[in-house]
C-alpha cells in the first residue's frame, strides 16, 4: 500500500520534487523547504516565480519576483546565477552542461556554465522557455506561435506561427515535436522537421500540466476531468487519433500531471487535492491520496520511481511512497 508522509506548510507550492534523491518543495512567498532527517528551509527569493531541477538532478533552479535566477543544492546553499534588475523571472528551464534558460518581458536568456550570458529579443511577452533534448536549443513560447533558437551559434531562429497566446513550451524526448499549451482550452503541436500543425483542442478548462512519458510515445495533460494522454508513437503525432483519458471524475478537475520516469503510468492530481495514478494501456487505477487542501500545483517522481513528491495551492505538500 502507499504511504504518505505529509508536510503541511503556508502558502502556495510552485514546485514539489527531489533534488539529490531529498525532497524539496519551493513556495511562493520565495522559501525551500527539503525533507532530510527532519525539515530544512531556506530562502531563495523575495517571490519565488518558477522552479525545476537541473538536468544532472543536482540543483533546483529558481527564478523570482527579486530578478534573480538562483541555483539551490541539496546542503540548502543557494548561489545566484543571474540577476536582471526590478524585473519579474517569470519562467526558468535546465540545460545540458549547466546551462540555464529564462525569461523576463520580451526577452529570453540563456547562461552558459562559463557564465556568460545570451540575449534574444521577441516582439511579445516570452511566457515560457524549454530546451530540445539534444544539443544548445531552446523553444520560446510567445504570442502567434514559438521560436526556436541555437543559442551558442549565429543561427537564425526558426519561427513556428500559430494565431493565438501560447503560454507554456515542451519538446518531445526524441525532438521531434514541439507542443504549446494556449491561453484557450487546447494544446498546439508542431512537427519540426516540416513545420506541419497539430491541433489539440476540446478541453473544458486551461492546460497548464504537461508531462512526456519516459519514451517520449504519450504526452499527458491537465485541464479536464480526467488526465487527457495522446498518442505520439506515429510520424504525424497525435494527428487523426483520440487521446486516452485516464482517471476521470466528475466532480472535479484534473490540476497536476506526472508521468513516470519508466514505466507508461501516470500520476495525476485533481482540483480537491487528491491523487492518483492510472496505467496508460488498460486505464488501471490506484489511489494513492485523498483529497486534501487546495489544488494540486505541482508533482514529480524520484528517478527510481517509487516516490512521488506532491503541493498544493495551499501548501498542502508531502511524499507517496510506493514502495511499502
Amino acid at each position: 500500500m502507499p504511504t504518505v508522509a505529509p508536510l503541511d506548510l503556508d502558502g502556495h507550492c510552485v514546485f514539489a520534487g527531489f533534488v539529490s534523491d531529498i525532497p524539496h518543495f519551493a513556495l511562493a512567498d520565495g522559501t525551500i523547504h527539503r525533507l532530510d532527517h527532519g525539515q530544512e528551509t531556506v530562502t531563495a527569493h523575495d517571490g519565488l516565480l518558477c522552479a525545476v531541477v537541473s538536468q544532472t538532478g543536482e540543483r533546483l533552479l529558481t527564478g523570482g519576483e527579486d530578478g534573480r535566477v538562483a541555483a539551490t543544492g541539496p546542503d540548502g546553499k543557494t548561489q545566484t546565477l543571474a540577476e536582471i534588475g526590478r524585473k519579474w523571472i517569470s519562467a526558468v528551464a535546465a540545460g545540458p552542461q549547466d546551462a540555464v534558460a529564462f525569461a523576463t518581458g520580451r526577452t529570453a536568456y540563456v547562461r552558459f556554465s562559463d557564465g556568460t550570458i545570451g540575449e534574444f529579443q521577441h516582439p511579445r511577452t516570452v511566457e515560457d522557455v524549454a530546451f530540445a533534448p539534444k544539443g544548445m536549443r531552446i523553444g520560446v513560447a510567445r504570442y502567434n506561435g514559438a521560436t526556436l533558437h541555437f543559442p551558442a551559434t549565429q543561427m537564425k531562429p526558426q519561427d513556428l506561427e500559430w494565431a493565438g497566446a501560447h503560454t507554456a513550451i515542451t519538446f518531445s524526448p526524441d525532438g521531434k515535436f514541439l507542443v504549446t499549451a494556449m491561453q484557450e482550452n487546447a494544446l498546439h503541436g508542431w512537427k519540426i522537421a516540416d513545420g506541419k500543425h497539430m491541433r489539440m483542442s476540446g478541453y473544458p478548462a486551461k492546460v497548464k500540466s504537461l508531462s512526456w512519458s519516459a519514451k517520449g510515445r504519450w504526452l499527458a495533460s491537465s485541464g479536464a476531468p480526467a488526465a487527457i494522454v495522446w498518442p505520439f508513437q506515429g510520424k504525424d503525432g497525435p494527428m487523426g487519433k483520440a487521446p486516452v483519458e485516464l482517471g476521470t471524475r466528475g466532480n472535479t478537475t484534473v490540476t497536476c500531471v506526472a508521468c513516470h520516469p519508466s514505466d507508461d503510468f501516470v500520476a495525476i492530481g485533481y482540483g480537491d487535492g487528491m491523487v492518483l495514478a492510472a496505467r496508460i494501456a488498460d486505464q488501471k487505477e490506484v489511489l494513492l491520496r485523498r483529497p486534501g487542501k487546495g489544488a494540486i500545483t505541482a508533482m514529480m517522481w524520484d528517478r527510481a520511481g517509487r516516490r512521488i513528491a506532491f503541493g498544493s495551492e495551499a501548501g498542502d505538500c508531502g511524499v507517496v511512497d510506493l514502495s511499502g
